[in-house]
């Protein structure tokens, strides 16, 4: 019979759930058996499903602003948010993403505070977050619009209604022809950024850049079914006038919506409740001891790697070069070049890496620098939260080259090593996320669902832990 936590918390008595200041995780006897079985016995919380959601409830206010992988749903955070804080306190999100914790935190009347070592999910959260007064929003997106109409139909490219010049941002990137080999479109694109660029308003241009970025994807030769980098010679495409007009209304609407859900005290004060850096997630900008949770979706070891899903928006931006630069940031990126890390404070994650080891020397190497440069955040996570503050953790297992990736029992091992203590770990089942959904269970690789046999992240959990 699988049990729930509250039966697995009195199971045998175990210690593992009530580790105190005075007991060390050393003391407990095959703490990493217990953890596995605690693992396996966990039956799944259908109330953190959500399964009656429709894309309207997720994507409300600014939650539906721009695509991104992998991010959890705001109902998940809201929860997690409204169950282990109190109004005023501070909310935490180390790897922010699109900035779905720190929405649901200022929506939610707490104080917010987001890192992401990635420029293009800075950018995104920052104009996902910040709410614009809806009329002067309006004004403004039609000068912008009505100007570019005006470009595009006229024979004289330099008269626009609000009588400012649109000087297109030329970008030579041999990246960039590769996966915009149109130059008409090409043009076209640096024709709407130039607009952008006149916009002296820096939250509307950041807003606009935004949606610019939305549209990349739709605009090249990217194959749209896919998240991993794959062109489709083939591919219809819209005109990017069109593709951006839609967009920027769709976000009009959405910033309406949230400037109106926003407490007016938040949103008339959001200097003293937002605090956005674009920062490594084991340098945050807080003190010690000063906030009350943290509500993180960390990146996957064996997923993919993010920075790929982000190179157009890196690319016209002028974020790097090249993809490959661009990579080295990233935690756990298989390529990184040095490798300086030992002391991974768990025998699940060495045991792990040891099997995977066997079969690729490489990619075991990665995982162990995954495996340790996560420690190395969950150090940074105990150095800035409260006693007793809380950190929910959301991640799922999976497998590389067949070697189960243990990720949730790793987590949870590494962090009673560095002086937290269990609260509570749900598993909830995933009705849908953009993540590689099915594998191939003869080669272990993710695969078209009509070639696969069984899902690759049929489950996650959401890891709430203690600081002691």
């Amino acid at each position: 019979m699988e049990l729930l936590y509250e039966d697995l918390a009195k199971k045998n008595g175990s210690q593992l759930f009530h580790i105190e200041k005075d007991i060390t995780t050393e003391s407990i006897p095959n703490m990493q058996m217990e953890l596995k079985e605690i693992f396996q016995q966990l039956a799944e919380d259908s109330s953190w499903v959500f399964e009656d959601l429709t894309q309207k409830d997720t994507s409300y206010a600014t939650h539906g602003f721009h695509k991104y992988p992998a991010k959890f749903i705001p109902q998940l955070a809201r929860r997690c948010i409204e169950e282990n804080t109190n109004s005023n306190d501070v909310v935490c999100d180390p790897f922010m993403g699109c900035g779905t914790t720190l929405i649901e935190s200022l929506i939610s009347g707490r104080k917010a505070v987001g890192v992401d070592i990635n420029p293009v999910a800075y950018l995104i959260s920052k104009v996902k977050t910040t709410p614009i007064n809806p009329k002067k929003l309006k004004i403004e997106m039609d000068k912008v619009l009505s100007d570019l109409n005006v470009y595009f139909e006229s024979n004289n490219k330099q008269k626009t209604l609000s009588n400012v010049e649109i000087l297109p941002r030329i970008l030579t990137n041999e990246r960039i022809d590769y996966w915009f080999p149109n130059k008409k479109l090409r043009e076209d694109l640096s024709i709407i950024l130039g607009r952008i660029d006149t916009i002296k308003d820096k939250d509307i241009r950041d807003f606009c850049l935004c949606a610019f970025s939305n549209i990349l994807k739709n605009a090249s030769i990217w194959l749209m079914k896919s998240i991993k980098p794959t062109r489709d010679l083939n591919k219809k495409i819209d005109s990017p006038m069109n593709l951006f007009s839609r967009q920027i209304k769709k976000m009009i609407r959405g910033n309406e919506t949230y400037w109106n859900v926003l407490p007016t005290n938040v949103k008339s004060n959001l200097k003293n409740y937002l605090n956005l850096k674009k920062a490594d997630a084991r340098n945050l900008p807080a003190e010690d001891n000063s906030l009350s949770l943290i509500v993180t979706s960390p990146p996957y070891v064996t997923s993919y790697e993010y920075a790929d899903l982000h190179q157009l928006t890196a690319l016209w931006f002028g974020y790097t070069q090249s993809v490959g630069e661009f990579r080295e940031g990233f935690i756990g990126s298989v390529h990184k070049k040095e490798f300086d890390h030992n002391g991974i404070k768990s025998k699940l994650a060495k045991q792990e890496i040891e099997d995977l080891g066997k079969k690729s020397k490489k990619e075991a190497e990665a995982v162990k620098n995954y495996f340790f440069e996560m420690q190395q955040c969950f150090e940074e996570m105990y150095r800035v939260l409260k006693p007793e503050g809380r950190a929910c953790i959301v991640i799922g297992n999976t497998e590389l080259r067949k070697v189960p990736m243990l990720n949730a029992e790793v987590f949870v091992e590494i962090m009673l090593n560095l002086g937290f203590k269990m609260h509570k770990i749900i598993k909830r089942r995933i009705p849908s996320k953009v993540l590689p959904q099915t594998r191939d269970s003869k080669t272990g690789r993710f695969s078209a669902t009509s070639n696969s046999d069984r899902l690759a992240y049929a489950y996650e959990y959401i890891l709430i832990m203690e600081k002691l």
